[in-house]
């Protein structure tokens, strides 16, 4: 990349900056918008990673990412000053959630896809093309999936119509049409922006599930309201009313990205490596074998941690009711055998994306906080007989649980490297496999690391600050 390259990224990206700290103080007073902060902001983003050349997806997830962390780094002035203890230091985050909106809307989009399509435009980017044909079906049709389970909960809290006065109606049929046309249109974006950075059904559902929970700032907190003709209020206290469609939006992103991934591995089985020149050498049936069997055992150590916090917060009774039971024990024995399920899900997954300890530290967290949006704020309340509900009181109730999914991700991804660096090893040794294995090794430049910050941030972060 030429120094002209990287001085019209720079002078973009102060334009962005300009522009989002104007539209910020236009939407909403509360945010704190100041337009010289934020071309400043913006334009120490694209200095900072300078002559790096991401995808527009990649670039927009950075974008998300460095958002969040000016965020932060904001909050932590803000609460230094006043100096107080826990519960002040709360009272501070909650006005300050505006400007969390305020920065991730105007600032960290705008500026990572600016970075990103100038990159794109004026160098391209490394990599095989995109296929738009796999992208749009394969992203489609998982669209659909995603929907289909979100719209689940819209249904039951009669949504549809307020989707409908997108085109000013109030019928349930045009909802749901518009519903699933919305699904559909952001479920083909999904595919056209991350099909180069997704390496497996683990990668594509933690894509999924931050892309989804990027959406809910845009959509349910800003254009939504802009298009029914209502106030765009970005306060604690409003997102808090609508904290159920955050969960429903991540769940939404998460299954797209597990149903793209599987649709895009077909097409390009069918399409592509059909051609035996274009077919990897693959290790057959033992490594998918070997990662159930490494995923299960390194369980162990993640349900074990857990149990700390279930017997803590005296949880083991309602796990054993799962299957009839009320004693300690039989929780205890439930909540193993849930355990070992995950954990091999949790091989299978991530089986070629974490070869370091940074990256299975960084992943298992991310799959720990996935299985809180599935475990108890969805399958387990269905499990038990009743429905789910996705409100900010629930969710501040699980809170502890939430904590139990972090260390069990955390463990669990631990003690299956562990058990995986034998045969990493004995893979080394075969020219053909370890060039694979280092094909499949995500570098620097990818939007991994700034997945892991932005959606184990916000997971940790937006539900204590809107219960």
């Amino acid at each position: 990349m030429t120094r002209t390259d990287v001085v019209i990224r720079l002078a973009a990206c102060a334009l962005v900056g300009l522009f989002g700290g104007v539209l910020a103080q236009h939407l909403t007073p509360n945010a704190g918008g100041n337009p010289l902060l934020g071309a400043a902001a913006a334009t120490i983003f694209c200095a900072a990673f300078g002559r790096r050349r991401f995808d527009i997806g990649g670039a927009l997830l950075w974008g998300t990412a460095y958002a969040f962390v000016v965020w932060l780094a904001v909050l932590g002035v803000t609460i230094g000053v006043h100096r107080g203890v826990a519960a002040s230091a709360l009272d501070s985050m909650r006005p300050a959630f505006p400007q969390l909106v305020a920065d991730v809307v105007t600032l960290g989009i705008p500026t990572g896809l600016t970075f990103g399509i100038a990159g794109t435009l004026r160098s391209g980017v490394p990599g095989a093309p995109i296929s738009i044909a796999r992208a749009l079906v394969g992203g489609g049709i998982a669209g659909i999936g995603g929907g289909w389970a979100f719209g689940k909960w819209m249904e039951r809290i009669h949504y549809f119509p307020l989707i409908a006065g997108l085109v000013h109606s109030s019928s349930v049929t045009i909802g749901v049409t518009l519903h699933f046309a919305i699904a559909v249109t952001i479920g083909g974006t999904f595919g056209l922006l991350f099909q180069r950075e997704i390496r497996g059904i683990g990668s594509s559902m933690s894509y999924g599930a931050t892309y989804g929970a990027l959406w809910w700032f845009v959509g349910p907190l800003t254009i939504l309201p802009a298009l029914t003709h209502h106030p765009i209020d970005w306060s604690a206290s409003h997102a808090s009313t609508i904290f159920g469609s955050l969960i429903g939006h991540v769940v939404y992103g998460l299954i797209v990205g597990v149903i793209y991934a599987v649709v895009d591995r077909a097409w390009r089985r069918l399409f592509y490596e059909s051609d035996p020149l274009h077919r990897e050498l693959v290790e057959g049936r033992f490594r998918t074998l070997s990662s159930l069997y490494w995923g299960s055992l390194g369980s162990i150590a993640g349900g074990i941690v857990f149990s700390a916090v279930m017997l803590s917060t005296g949880a083991f009774p309602r796990v054993a009711a799962l299957v009839g039971g009320t004693s300690l024990a039989v929780g205890f024995g439930v909540h193993m055998i849930i355990s070992a399920l995950i954990g091999a899900t949790y091989g299978i997954m991530f089986q070629y994306e974490a070869p370091n300890l940074s990256a299975s530290l960084a992943w298992g967290l991310v799959y720990g906080a996935i299985w809180w949006f599935l475990g108890p704020l969805t399958l387990f309340p269905i499990l038990l007989g009743g429905p789910f509900i996705w409100t900010n009181a629930v969710a501040g109730t699980q809170l502890p649980s939430l904590t139990g999914h972090l260390l069990y991700g955390a463990a669990t991804a631990l003690a299956f490297l562990a058990l995986e660096r034998r045969h990493a090893a004995w893979l080394a040794q075969n020219p053909r496999l370890a060039t694979r294995a280092l094909r499949r090794r995500r570098s620097l430049g990818t939007a991994a690391p700034a997945v892991w910050l932005f959606f184990v941030g916000l997971v940790v972060t937006l539900p204590v600050l809107l219960s």
